[in-house]
């Protein structure tokens, strides 16, 4: 039988405005071309090198052996939204109940259903930057106007209160930043978020959405959450989830806390999109939500030994410039003292360019800065074996003296 050809079509509008996850496509990069047989390191994705607690494994077991199998509801199965509200009780002074949770596939469908719920055409988002990748494509998405207010490394990659009070207008909606920041590793202090919240409570119908999905990663103490500071509950939507602090990235559960007419908001959102977040998934987040946060202890101090191998290897390289985070596991150095260099044909004329020659020529995987919103940076993840981050540094330090 003649098999046809058919002519490829063109995709929605709506589509073509959507830029590929520059994370996402770094990764896929990576494989292609490991799979081709060269030896790649690659640093481009924020995923632990954990596995899964056996504690939360037992838990979905358990949750398989129960058969609980069918649909859950929409907004969480009960009893696990108890205890994320409870969670929230223990670990960030923020009384939310049960009926104020929303459990999603991942927190980033937690901040898309918070975008969608919010943002009409034309109304503006401010982002600190560098961001995380996503959140001015959902803005755009939704017809929104991303405002990004930068951030440089001499400022600690951290917005100030005077810069965020400059920005908002009459059409300002949202914020949307994150503390322990991706990309930065940068940690907004209790003292700075309330420095925010005098300057947010002035406007009314100004909503904050805090991504906290780095929480535990924290290396300078407890993580500070704007919704605690007085008059901040009411706008404030605290996004967080297990991928990163419990090593569940496969298990894709994300959530908010919100007040309740935007958690029902998200809730019928979510019902249009992909109705409730996998059930065994939900049960093994349970055990991760009632679990002393202490549990976790020792990866918490395996990231913080990394972070502090790669600030000393990355102080040894001439040229770039660094902060030093003080969460997550992340760094996010500037390099445009390499712009304009060049190796044979090979110029570098921006963070992209020299993201694709330390690929090319040493077979190392990062992701440009521009796609956070500094194009002179890039992310490097320390997510992964001291061994494999030594190798990784070599190479980007001798794929740097390369270039004159």
């Amino acid at each position: 039988m003649q098999q046809t050809q058919t002519k490829p079509g063109n995709v929605s509008h709506l589509l073509s405005q959507l830029n590929e996850s520059a994370t996402l496509a770094m990764a896929r990069l990576s494989r292609e071309l490991a799979q081709q047989g060269h030896p790649i390191v690659s640093l481009s994705l924020g995923e632990p090198d954990f596995n899964t607690p056996e504690f939360i494994k037992d838990a979905a077991k358990k949750a398989l052996d129960e058969n609980i199998t069918h649909y859950p509801p929409v907004n969480g199965i009960p009893e696990v939204r108890k205890a994320i509200a409870e969670k929230f009780q223990r670990d960030n002074g923020l009384p939310y109940t049960a009926d104020q949770i929303v459990v999603s596939t991942g927190a980033k469908q937690a901040i898309a259903n918070t975008i969608y719920a919010l943002v009409n055409p034309g109304d503006e988002v401010i982002m600190p930057s560098p961001f995380w990748v996503s959140y001015a494509e959902m803005v755009r998405l939704v017809g929104g106007i991303p405002v990004l207010l930068p951030a440089p490394v001499e400022q600690d990659f951290k917005i100030t209160a005077a810069q965020l009070e400059k920005a908002i207008n009459d059409k300002t909606k949202l914020i949307i930043y994150s503390s322990p920041c991706n990309p930065t590793g940068s940690v907004y202090s209790r003292s700075e978020l309330e420095a925010f919240a005098e300057v947010i409570l002035r406007k009314e119908e100004l909503y904050v959405i805090s991504d906290e999905i780095y929480e535990h990663i924290n290396f300078s103490g407890k993580t500070a959450s704007i919704a605690a500071i007085p008059g901040m509950m009411d706008r404030t939507i605290t996004v967080n989830g297990v991928s990163k602090a419990f090593a569940m990235t496969g298990w894709r559960i994300g959530f908010i806390g919100a007040p309740k007419w935007i958690a029902d908001a998200c809730n019928k959102m979510q019902g249009q999109i992909t109705s409730g977040a996998n059930s065994i998934a939900q049960m093994a987040t349970k055990a991760a939500m009632e679990a002393d946060p202490e549990v976790i202890a020792p990866m918490i101090e395996t990231f913080r030994k990394r972070r502090d191998l790669v600030y000393t290897l990355l102080s040894e390289i001439p040229g770039l410039k660094i902060n030093k985070p003080e969460g997550a596991f992340y760094f996010f150095p500037d390099v445009s003292s390499y712009f304009g260099k060049r190796n044979g044909d090979d110029v570098i004329h921006n963070a992209t360019d020299l993201s694709m020659y330390l690929l090319k020529t040493e077979h190392v995987a990062l992701v440009t800065g521009d796609a956070f919103g500094d194009p002179n940076c890039i992310r490097i993840s320390y997510a992964t074996a001291e061994e494999t981050l030594k190798e990784a540094l070599k190479r980007i330090a001798r794929g740097l003296a390369t270039l004159k």
